[in-house]
């Protein structure tokens, strides 16, 4: 196995240990499954609960995805605006610094009040937690343009929007990839914790009711289908990078 072929297969190979040490030690040491259930016992659960944790996990989906798009839509016009203007750079990114240092589990009761028990606190929660990553990669992208490149380009006829569209943005991509790998993750866990507070549907209205039922096991298997559909929705936007932003990943492709 070379090491391309290695470094391609390590994820998979680390999973594996860990699940098995991980059963290992709850077998050893005989522990409950309502403290710490086995993988072997998550999975026999996943297995019977299946058709319910099948919906509870398409409703956290699509919400998700919602929210997220709105994000993107949001965080790139944001960052396009700060980014486009040292002004606003140095206006609105201390502010905006300032509102995602805030936790946003605290919003979901004010977005109940406003919006009501269900989707609406979800997926606002959602945008709230991941717009930030996609506004600052974008705005990162364009205001680090470097000035030498800016000044050949304005020798040569271009104009200041020009620059932006041209230059900036296909320059920002690899940024703006990078943000949304990050931001999908993010989504997911706001989702998640709005619908544990303020939803009666969800993989985080699961957690609450197989918690509450002493049901650890489900807890947990709704715990590794968030997971897989972040780890999915990041190996996607990871695999239209690598065929978009070519360009960007040739050096490290070459090793």
């Amino acid at each position: 196995m070379n090491k391309k072929s290695l470094e391609s297969w390590s994820p998979w190979i680390l999973l594996v240990l860990s699940i098995l040490v991980w059963e290992g030690l709850c077998r050893a040491f005989n522990v409950s499954e309502f403290v710490f259930p086995s993988p072997s016992r998550i999975a026999q659960q996943t297995i019977e609960f299946s058709d319910v944790i099948a919906g509870h996990a398409w409703r956290t989906f699509w919400v998700t995805m919602v929210g997220f798009g709105i994000a993107i839509v949001v965080g790139v016009l944001l960052g396009f605006i700060i980014g486009s203007s040292r002004l606003a750079y140095a206006a609105v990114y201390p502010l905006m610094t300032a509102f995602n240092a805030l936790p946003k589990a605290a919003f979901v009761p004010i977005l109940v009040v406003w919006f009501g028990i269900g989707i609406g606190p979800a997926i606002l929660t959602a945008f709230l937690i991941s717009f930030f990553p996609i506004m600052v990669n974008i705005a990162t992208g364009l205001a680090t343009l470097e000035p030498e490149l800016e000044d050949v380009l304005r020798v040569l006829g271009a104009k200041r929007w020009d620059v932006l569209v041209k230059v900036g943005l296909p320059r920002s991509m690899p940024y703006f990839y990078g943000s949304l790998k990050v931001a999908i993750t993010l989504a997911f866990v706001g989702t998640t914790v709005s619908e544990m507070t303020a939803s009666n549907e969800g993989i985080g209205y699961l957690l609450i009711s197989a918690g509450s039922a002493m049901q650890m096991g489900l807890a947990f298997s709704g715990l590794v289908v968030v997971g897989v559909m972040a780890m999915a929705m990041y190996e996607l936007f990871s695999a239209i990078e690598k065929h978009t932003t070519g360009w960007a990943h040739r050096g490290s492709q070459s090793e």
